[in-house]
C-alpha cells in the first residue's frame, strides 16, 4: 500500500480531516496529494529557481551575545562572551561564531529588528504578521504557502515549500497556510530519525493534541512495486472511464493528469532521495559535522552538533527543486544559563551556516538561494541573576542576518544603544525583511495579492519594504 499522511487539522468548520493516498483506491476517502495538486495549481502556473533558506532560531536568540556585542557594558549586560574582528571592519561578532566572523562580508547584519509580536513560535519569522491578524478567517499565511500558491505547478519535481522545523516551531504549526487553506500546507518530513530534539513537557502534550499524523510520508511501501504501482493506476484510469465519457468540460482528464503527477512525486525518488543524507558524498558529509560534545553536558531541549547537517539537507532539497525550506535550531530560550546554553547552540549555528555559504558558493547556487536566520525576539540586556545567569524575552529588538540571493553583502544595518536595549538607528520590520525575500523570489509583495475565502483580495505584505541597502 502506497500511503501520504499529514497532519490532523482542524477545518475552519471544526471537523478534522485526514488527507491520503492510496494505490488501488487513490482519494477514496478524503484530500489526497492530486487534490493538493490541483488545488495549488488553481492560481495559475509559475516557475523560478530562485528559492529560500528560512533559518528560525528557537526560542528567541540574545542579540547582544551574538551579534551585537557591548564590551563596554556594565558586566550584569555584556556577559561571559567577548567580541572578535570579522571580515568586515570595526564590525566583531561573539567570539563562538569564528567561521562566520571569517566570511562576515558574505553576510547583511541586521541589529535594528524591530515590531516583534512576542509570541513563542516562529510564525511572525515565516509571514510577516502576527497571528492574530485575519484570524478570523484563518489568519495569514507562511511565505512557503504563499509561494506554493503563486508559483505551485503541476510539473513540479517537488513540493514548493517544505518544512523542517523541530521544537516549538513545529508544536505551535509556525509554517502554516492561514485562510488558504489546507491544500498550500507545507510538507513535513519525519527527520526525528536524523535529529533528535526533545520537547519540553507542555510541548509533548500540545502536540499529542494536533493528532497523531503531523509528518507528510513521501516513501513508497516496500511490499508495492513499480509494476503493480503501475497497474493499479491503470486500473484507476479504466474505472473511471465511464465519467471521463460523459464529462464534456473535461475534468476528468485533468483529474487524471494530477493523479499521475501525484503518483510520479512518490514514485521517481527525487524528493526522497534528496532527504536522504546517505547518498550525500561523504566529504561533503563531513564538512557539514562539527566535532561531537559531551552528550552529558548537554542541556535537555538543545540539539546535538549533527544538527548543522540540517543546513546540508536544505541544500539538497532547494536542488530538488523545493522554492521554501524551513528548518530550526535549538535551544535558544535561555531564561536560565543563558552562556552555558549558548556554548552549545552557537557552534552549531556558526558550522552549518559557514558550510551551507560556502557549498552553494561552490556550486554557482548563491546567487539564487536567499538564507535568513531570526528568532521571535531578542533577549533581556541584563542578566537575571535569580534564573541561574538567564536572559528573559526582549520584543523591543532582536538580530536577523541575511545571505546570498545577489543581496549586497558585507554591510551592518541599525544600530542599539549602550545595553543592547533600544534601537537607535534604521529599525527593521519582518515585513521588511520578507519584502526583501519575495523580491529575491520576483514577487513585489506590496503589489500582489492572494484572494481571502470571503473573495476580498489581501496584499502579501500590509506594510514591509524591500532592503534598499541590500539590493
Amino acid at each position: 500500500m502506497l500511503t501520504i499522511f499529514d497532519k490532523r487539522t482542524p477545518s475552519r468548520n471544526g471537523l478534522t480531516r485526514r488527507r491520503f493516498l492510496t494505490a488501488g483506491s487513490l482519494g477514496v476517502a478524503g484530500l489526497t496529494l492530486a487534490d493538493l495538486l490541483r488545488a495549488e495549481t488553481a492560481a495559475g502556473a509559475g516557475s523560478s529557481c530562485k528559492a529560500i533558506i528560512n533559518v528560525h532560531l528557537d526560542g528567541g536568540p540574545p542579540q547582544m551575545d551574538m551579534i551585537d556585542l557591548k564590551p563596554r557594558a556594565p558586566v550584569e549586560v555584556r556577559g561571559e562572551f567577548s567580541p572578535i574582528q570579522t571580515s568586515i571592519p570595526d564590525f566583531q561578532l561573539c567570539e563562538h561564531l569564528p567561521k562566520l566572523a571569517s566570511i562576515a562580508d558574505r553576510f547583511v547584519w541586521i541589529r535594528s529588528l524591530v515590531n516583534s509580536a512576542g509570541r513563542h513560535d516562529a510564525f511572525q519569522c515565516m509571514s510577516g504578521f502576527d497571528f492574530k491578524n485575519l484570524q478570523s478567517m484563518g489568519g495569514r499565511p507562511a511565505m512557503g504557502s504563499v509561494v506554493s500558491k503563486l508559483r505551485g505547478s503541476p510539473d513540479d519535481a517537488a513540493p514548493p515549500f517544505v518544512d523542517l522545523m523541530q521544537g516549538r516551531a513545529l508544536v505551535r504549526n509556525s509554517a502554516r497556510p492561514g485562510f488558504l487553506g489546507p491544500a498550500y500546507k507545507p510538507f513535513r518530513p519525519d527527520i526525528s530519525h536524523l535529529f533528535e530534539r526533545p520537547l519540553e513537557p507542555g510541548m509533548v502534550k500540545e502536540l499529542a493534541a494536533l493528532g497523531d499524523e503531523h509528518r507528510v510520508k513521501l516513501t513508497l511501501d516496500a511490499g508495492l512495486s513499480m509494476s503493480r504501482l503501475d497497474d493499479r493506476t491503470r486500473l484507476l484510469a479504466a474505472h473511471d472511464s465511464l465519467r471521463r465519457d460523459v464529462d464534456a468540460s473535461g475534468m476528468m482528464d485533468a483529474m487524471d493528469r494530477f493523479t499521475q503527477q501525484a503518483v510520479a512525486i512518490l514514485t521517481s525518488g527525487r524528493f526522497a532521495e534528496a532527504l536522504d543524507l546517505d547518498r550525500e558524498d561523504p566529504r561533503v558529509l563531513e564538512r557539514y559535522t562539527p566535532a561531537a560534545d559531551d552528550p552529558r553536558q548537554r542541556f535537555e531541549t538543545a540539539d546535538a552538533p549533527t544538527a548543522a547537517r540540517k543546513f546540508l539537507l536544505a541544500r539538497r532539497l532547494v536542488e530538488a527543486g523545493v522554492r521554501v525550506v524551513t528548518l530550526s535550531i535549538s535551544d535558544f530560550d535561555t531564561h536560565s544559563e543563558n552562556f552555558p546554553r549558548l556554548r552549545q547552540a552557537l557552534p552549531i549555528v556558526d558550522h552549518g551556516l559557514h558550510a551551507l555559504i560556502v557549498d552553494l558558493e561552490e556550486r554557482g547556487m548563491l546567487d539564487d538561494v536567499t538564507i535568513v536566520a531570526w528568532g521571535e525576539f531578542g533577549r533581556t540586556p541584563r542578566i537575571d541573576p535569580a534564573s541561574k545567569g538567564g536572559r528573559h524575552h526582549w520584543p523591543r529588538v532582536g538580530p536577523a542576518f541575511l545571505a546570498g540571493g545577489g543581496l549586497r553583502t558585507g554591510q551592518v544595518i541599525g544600530a542599539t544603544d549602550r545595553l543592547a536595549g533600544e534601537v537607535t538607528a534604521r529599525p527593521v520590520s519582518y515585513q521588511d525583511v520578507m519584502a526583501t525575500l519575495y523580491r529575491n523570489l520576483g514577487i513585489d509583495a506590496s503589489a500582489t495579492t492572494i484572494v481571502d475565502p470571503t473573495g476580498r483580495p489581501q496584499y502579501l505584505l500590509d506594510q514591509g519594504t524591500p532592503l534598499h541597502e541590500a539590493l
